[in-house]
């Protein structure tokens, strides 16, 4: 077997081989050997490695600007990053994206491979950095401390967008859902037991809301990783950077990206404080929350289908056991529950890396990022499945639906404020006993006439507000009558 062809570098440490072909160098090979935690590349995360390209771009054209930087090199560094924001290269963001060294080496990485990429572009060998650096050109202006968290903040940007229109399109579903079901009338439950009647768009239009209020909390919190500490350099101070350079770069990073990103007020605090990151993954544990409720009672709405409530039908889109045969299982919701387990692991990582941070930098950001990314990104997938494979195929059993409101003891509910709290419980614990139906009990012991009883439990009126004055005649006669012994 052929061994591949290296090239040798060389850092403080020492010589380190690299592959021939890499356009990465020896701190991504070091990052290699060091952190082979998870298996998963930086590559995984195309929206991060843009992001990274974006702020190295920004860095080369406003140290051009400020005349620290040649143009020709300064070109060929922005022509270098633009390949990698189009997809160039992704391939070469190789390091494991649960690191020590709070992302130095994810921003090595990027250094390396944005360094030699511009070398060819300028006719040179890969890894003849007297032409371009990675350190002394790309990196110029910049610490891992303020690369490593404006990236996370600019990738958080297009994430939380796509998934904002995600939830969108949930709601959306939910709510079409809502329309088709409007006239489809069920038993509600409190505590699981029969409640009132209400509609079944009733219950779809409350997940459309719920959902879509949770899209609205998503981009408040994105405002708050719009703030960027880009200048900041090691700890805040701007050591190393010109003094116009924090608010030129972000005013590149703007031009580049299309955000509106602005330069914390005290690059200091910016650099250690990692409570945005908190707060929008607050957000996301809110968001999982809530869409595994909806699953949850997805699955409890469809249970059965004869021995449970069987109420909706979700679409059969496998079959359910090895055993059983005919058996189809709830699958869609349940994948969405466990993502939303994910997530909800994945806010007590942040919120334990966010207080294990010590002085002036927070040294766990990469296990933030990488809980943050996943976070959006599996919920974003689970969000689409559920819309696709589940939600635009669920259907009614409206018979069974109807049925159950007629045998229901819920709608004394509605009758109770004719006959009393004390006739009506009564009379519910005699159905319950008899299997007799509420509306017969009530008409032979004269307390309503079947035309009243009718009147009170027209569809319509049970599942909305009433004027009571509208019924007045109603009370008046169930007043004069007396009950039979």
């Amino acid at each position: 077997m052929s061994v591949p062809a290296t090239r040798r570098e060389r850092d403080s440490l020492g010589e380190y081989p690299v592959p021939e072909a890499a356009y990465f160098g020896i701190h991504t090979a070091r990052a290699l050997e060091n952190f082979p935690i998870s298996g998963i590349a930086l590559s995984t995360y195309p929206e991060f490695v843009a992001a990274l390209a974006a702020v190295k771009q920004a860095a080369a054209m406003a140290n051009c600007d400020l005349g620290l930087l040649d143009r020709r090199r300064a070109d060929a560094i922005v022509a270098a990053c633009v390949e990698i924001r189009s997809g160039d290269l992704l391939d070469q963001f190789v390091v494991d994206v649960i690191q020590g060294g709070a992302g130095t080496s994810t921003n090595m990485n990027a250094n390396e491979v944005i360094a030699n990429r511009a070398l060819e572009i300028l006719g040179a060998a890969r890894g003849d950095y007297d032409r371009v650096h990675p350190l002394e050109h790309v990196n110029l202006s910049q610490s891992t401390n303020d690369v490593y968290p404006t990236a996370i903040k600019v990738a958080l940007q297009v994430l939380v967008a796509g998934l904002h229109e995600t939830l969108l399109d949930v709601a959306g579903a939910f709510g079409r859902k809502a329309t088709e079901f409007s006239s489809v009338m069920k038993m509600g439950r409190t505590q699981l037991q029969d409640a009132v009647p209400m509609t079944l768009g009733q219950e779809f239009g409350t997940y459309a809301i719920m959902v879509g209020e949770d899209a609205e909390r998503l981009l408040e919190a994105a405002l708050l990783v719009a703030e960027i500490n880009l200048g900041g350099t090691a700890i805040g101070t701007g050591l190393n950077a010109h003094p116009r350079y924090a608010s030129l770069v972000c005013e590149k990073l703007n031009a580049i990206t299309g955000f509106s990103l602005s330069t914390a007020r005290d690059l200091v605090e910016a650099t250690q404080d990692v409570g945005a990151f908190v707060q929008v993954s607050g957000v996301l544990k809110r968001t999982a929350l809530k869409l595994s409720k909806i699953c949850n009672d997805l699955r409890l709405l469809s249970s059965g289908p004869r021995s449970g409530f069987n109420e909706i039908n979700l679409p059969a889109v496998q079959s359910g056991s090895s055993i059983m045969p005919g058996k189809v299982n709830p699958v869609i919701p349940e994948v969405v529950n466990q993502v939303a387990f994910e997530v909800m692991g994945n806010d007590v990582t942040i919120s334990m890396a966010a207080e294990a941070g010590q002085l002036q930098l927070n040294a766990f950001e990469p296990i933030i990022a990488h809980s943050l990314f996943q976070s959006i990104t599996h919920l974003d997938n689970a969000c689409r499945t559920l819309i696709d494979r589940c939600i635009n195929g669920i259907s009614a059993n409206e018979r069974h639906l109807s049925e159950s409101v007629t045998n229901s003891i819920g709608v004394i509910t509605a009758l109770s404020p004719y006959i009393g709290y004390a006739a009506s419980a009564r009379i519910a614990k005699t159905a319950l006993r008899t299997g007799r139906s509420i509306p017969d009990l009530i008409v032979e012991e004269r307390m309503l006439t079947a035309q009243q009883v009718a009147e009170l439990l027209v569809p319509e009126s049970l599942v909305s507000p009433r004027e009571m004055s509208s019924l007045s005649t109603a009370i008046a006669n169930a007043r004069e009558m007396e009950p039979i012994p």
